[in-house]
């Protein structure tokens, strides 16, 4: 303290010098200082002082602040201080109140003070990686003025400080943690600083998209309220953006995170009447805008058509045509969401038929696209409203032929409603297309247009739309109107838009140029356009009326003798001549306002006076503008060849859609044939699996009924006792009904077996009658059951000839073979007989080696036919054995039958053996009980009871016999 008023006192002494001896004083004080309170007290007198005296400070005390930062780390309050210092000496944002007159030099003097210093501080690429660890300190007195500080030398040098960070190493990674600080000041100026990091960067973007960006970020739009929230979810959300645009690696990860979900709950806003302030209205603003970031058109198609796929099925999309036809949202709000849902559903038919299917919440309802139309054609509406439903009707008929089918139809006489309750969108765009106001003109004409785009069977179509003009006259066609219109003289917007639409309609559809040429007042007027001389307003007419003869010639099929192509072109030559009027076409592209709309879909304009190309438009004249001229410039005999070439082309188009057709039946009927094959073999392992199981169960019912067989066997001794026969009979009956259930369910099962048996037969009769049965047209020559049959007939002739190869390489090897031992003999011989020099020893030896390989390449080859013809002989062993497995298993369910019929016999007997026992027994049981009573000697009612009980149940016993004689 007793330093700083020492400083201060020191103030008075020189006023021209004071300020500048007191820094210097300061920064010698923080060099050579040994104390740390005093370098700390001097570093935050400099801070003091770099508001006021920002030039001075920075041009002394920069590079101490910076040894400072080196080498004190230790002492968080001292760092403080003076990455305080460093931000005022950069930072160009200006506290103190400036004058009128001085505010523009001192701005751009403190924008140069700012950059000049932001480049010594970078110079030395150490300071931006020191700041960069310097960040990683949690205590808040660093870690603030540090965020502040980086944030300020992007904002003054961004590229440069861009690639320092990149290159350093986890330099992203450090400021990401930002993000998740716990306190608001340090993570909500962490934002900033991404924002300002991420700018123009796509590398660094990428970085901090993979760093977990997107969830954090969300997370804190989540935390803060959503649309309700403050500034800091505009930061978040102008982040979002800087992340997103322009991005397809970020806008593909951010899809695949199912992060477009998440955005489904911003849009809900709730009650009406809970306002709308300027924050809400901003966030939701920015909110849309990152939609379309999303969906915008010149993302690539694929990329697009995913993220509006995603925003349907999540029901963003239904979430934001709520807005849309919500009530008391602001008008800026309205326009912009208007916007989103037109590139939502832009090129994507199921978002399309969704949007046509809205209502808009009236009694009764109205369908959305209808009440969007009120407005468009609305003059009191604002102009910026209007473009946006221009814009939404476009998109919606962008590349969907059912939805411009939808619209032509409302125009047709068959479906306008004749009550006059309801207005339909055909209805609303003739009303604007010829209302006084000129606007209207131009969007109901450019609307109208893209109902024809690419679209030939609506152009056809639309000329069937007849106009009652007034009562008591005719009606006219829609066609014929518009040329009237024209010819009246009206607006240049006006005739602009119709121009447009004439020229949209009449391309590609030589009936549309055919009904165009029947009025003959039509060419006159276009050739009186161009052949005039008119000023710098009437060029672009001028051109648009040259681009419509041009058209004329180009498609016109010569159907009308009076205006053919040689005789419209005769007619230009002579009446504009061709260098003029190719002239006169390109007014057209060389219009100011010409490239601008050809840049984006999106119809933005800045006044109505600017509108007056639509995007499509310029397409249709880029691709017409060269066709035109080279069809103008073309001879008669050129013509007609360019017409056979077209003739040839159809026919030759015709052939190949023919052949297409031809081989799409082929394709089915081979489709089909092979899910037959595929259910028979299903159904033939079915019927195999059956087999074996109704074969194991016989075997266990086998299994039982021998087992049952031994029972009876041992308790059945042939005693005649009473108590014996009263066993027996309590046991027999149930065995006997259990043995018949059993047999009963064998012949069932034994009659299912044979039904399925003769349907397999059935089958596999047919496919032999299929594969022997020759072809009788062109289709049943593709069939699979012909194509098995040459291929068994290939297999059998390729059998043939293998065989005889393999006779003819045979006796060619034994043919070799004896030449093989006649050379041997022959040279054992000569070699006894005569010393024979090196050479022919070595000439015998080569002849030799030569006639061992070719008998070792002979008996490969032989090996190789060997084994061709026994994989042959195993596909056709493999074959017979499939026609005989039908064979075998009837031959096995056969036997089955017949063991099971021995066994019933069996049973028979062993049963009526066991009754004439009963019978015995029984009737030695009555006569003794008689001679009993005959003797006098009492015999209980139980036993006269049982007696009768066993009479009856031999009666039972002797019905069931013959039942079982009957089966």
């Amino acid at each position: 303290m007793n330093f700083l008023r020492g400083v201060m006192g020191g103030q008075s002494a020189g006023p021209q010098h004071t300020e500048a001896e007191t820094i210097q004083k300061l920064c010698d004080r923080v060099a050579s200082s040994t104390l740390l309170d005093d370098r700390r007290n001097a570093v935050r007198a400099l801070k003091s002082l770099s508001k006021k005296y920002r030039l001075e400070v920075g041009i002394q005390a920069m590079e101490h602040l910076i040894h400072v930062l080196q080498t004190d780390r230790s002492d968080s309050e001292i760092i403080g201080y003076a990455l305080d210092t460093l931000y005022n000496i950069i930072s160009n944002d200006e506290e103190e109140e400036v004058d009128d007159v001085e505010e523009e030099n001192s701005t751009r003097q403190s924008e140069d003070l700012g950059s000049q210093f932001t480049e010594i501080f970078i110079k030395q690429q150490e300071n931006v990686t020191l700041l960069l660890s310097l960040l990683e300190e949690f205590d808040f007195h660093v870690r603030w003025p540090g965020v502040k500080l980086l944030t300020s030398l992007l904002k003054q040098l961004g590229p440069q400080v861009q690639q320092i960070i990149l290159v350093s190493p986890m330099g992203v990674s450090r400021l990401m943690d930002l993000l998740a600080d716990s306190r608001e000041v340090i993570r909500n100026d962490g934002v900033l600083l991404l924002q300002a990091l991420t700018r123009s960067n796509g590398a660094i973007q990428k970085i901090v998209a993979f760093e977990n960006a997107f969830e954090r970020l969300l997370d804190i739009i989540t935390e803060e309220g959503n649309s309700d929230g403050g500034i800091v979810v505009e930061d978040c959300l102008i982040l979002l953006q800087n992340l997103l645009k322009n991005n397809n690696s970020n806008q593909n990860f951010f899809k695949e995170g199912s992060y477009i979900q998440s955005m489904k709950p911003w849009f809900e806003v709730g009650d009406e009447n809970s306002g709308w302030s300027a924050q809400k209205v901003t966030n939701l603003h920015l909110m849309l805008q990152l939609i379309r970031v999303l969906v915008s058109p010149t993302n690539p198609p694929g990329a697009t058509s995913s993220c509006q796929k995603a925003m349907f099925q999540c029901g963003l999309l239904q979430q934001l045509c709520t807005i849309l036809m919500a009530t008391g949202v602001p008008a800026d709000i309205l326009t912009e969401t208007i916007n989103t849902v037109s590139e939502v559903i832009r090129g994507y038919q199921v978002n399309q038929d969704y949007f046509a299917s809205v209502n808009a919440p009236s009694n009764p309802p109205r369908p959305a696209i209808v009440v969007l139309l009120m407005s468009m054609v609305n003059e009191r509406q604002p102009f910026v409203l209007r473009c946006a439903v221009l814009y939404c009707f476009q998109c919606f008929l962008y590349k969907n032929q059912k939805g411009q089918g939808e619209i032509v139809s409302t125009l047709l006489p068959s479906t306008i409603d004749a009550t006059g309750n309801s207005v339909s969108a055909g209805q609303l765009l003739c009303g604007g297309l010829f209302s006084t106001d000129s606007l209207s003109n131009w969007c109901a004409a450019v609307a109208l247009a893209h109902a024809l785009q690419e679209n030939a069977t609506q152009k056809e179509q639309l000329l069937r739309v007849q106009l009652a003009t007034s009562i008591g006259n005719p009606p006219v066609s829609l066609l014929q109107q518009c040329t009237n219109i024209l010819s009246q003289g009206s607006k240049i917007q006006t005739r602009v838009g119709l121009l447009m639409l004439l020229c949209t309609w009449l391309s590609n559809c030589p009936i549309a140029v055919t009904h165009f040429l029947h009025n003959s007042a039509n060419v006159p007027f276009l050739t009186g356009q161009i052949a005039e001389n008119l000023g710098e307003e009437e060029q672009l007419v001028q051109g648009l009326c040259a681009l419509l003869l041009g058209i004329t010639i180009y498609f016109n099929d010569n159907s009308l003798e009076s205006y053919m192509k040689e005789k419209l072109k005769q007619l230009i030559e002579k009446r504009i001549g061709k260098e003029n009027f190719i002239e006169k076409l390109g007014f057209i592209s060389k219009h100011e306002l010409y490239s601008r709309a050809s840049q984006k879909p999106q119809p933005n304009f800045p006044s109505p006076e600017y509108m007056i190309f639509d995007h499509e438009f310029t397409k249709l004249v880029k691709e017409l503008e060269g066709v035109i001229t080279k069809a103008i410039y073309k001879s008669s005999e050129e013509d007609k060849k360019e017409e056979e070439v077209k003739k040839t082309l159809e026919q030759h188009d015709s052939i190949v859609t023919h052949y297409k057709n031809m081989i799409r039946e082929q394709d089915l009927q081979l489709e089909e044939l092979k899910q037959q094959i595929s259910t028979l073999k299903c159904q033939n392992e079915q019927l195999q699996t059956a087999v074996t199981q109704q074969a194991s169960q016989i075997q266990q019912h086998k299994d039982q009924y021998n087992l049952l067989k031994v029972q009876l066997g041992k308790d059945n001794p042939h005693q005649g006792s009473y108590n014996d026969g009263a066993q027996m009979n309590g046991i027999q009956p149930e065995e006997i009904g259990r043995l018949q259930e059993e047999i009963e369910e064998l012949k069932s099962n034994q009659e299912l077996l044979q039904s399925q048996l003769a349907e397999k037969d059935s089958l596999i009769e047919n496919l032999r009658s299929t594969q022997t049965s020759p072809g009788t047209n062109e289709q049943s020559s593709v069939t699979a059951s012909a194509r098995d049959s040459e291929q068994i007939a290939e297999l059998k002739q390729e059998l043939v000839t293998l065989k005889s190869q393999l006779n003819s390489q045979s006796l060619e090897i034994t043919k070799l073979q004896t030449e093989k031992q006649e050379l041997l003999q022959k040279t054992e011989a000569f070699v006894k007989s005569v010393p024979v020099p090196g050479e022919s020893e070595a000439g015998m030896a080569t002849e030799t080696t030569d006639v061992e390989g070719r008998l070792s390449a002979l008996l490969q080859e032989t090996k190789e036919l060997k084994n061709e013809i026994k994989a042959l002989s195993e596909e056709r062993t493999a074959i017979k054995e499939q026609l005989n497995s039908s064979n075998s298993t009837i031959a096995i369910l056969q036997n089955e039958r017949n063991k099971l019929q021995v066994d019933i016999t069996d049973s028979k007997k062993e049963q009526d053996d066991l009754l004439v026992l009963l019978a015995d027994q029984d009737q030695k049981i009555l006569a003794l009980t008689n001679k009993l009573k005959e003797l006098g000697h009492p015999v209980e009612e139980e036993d006269e009871l049982e007696s009768g009980d066993q009479d009856d149940e031999d009666e039972e016993n002797e019905d069931d016999g013959k039942d079982q004689d009957d089966i």
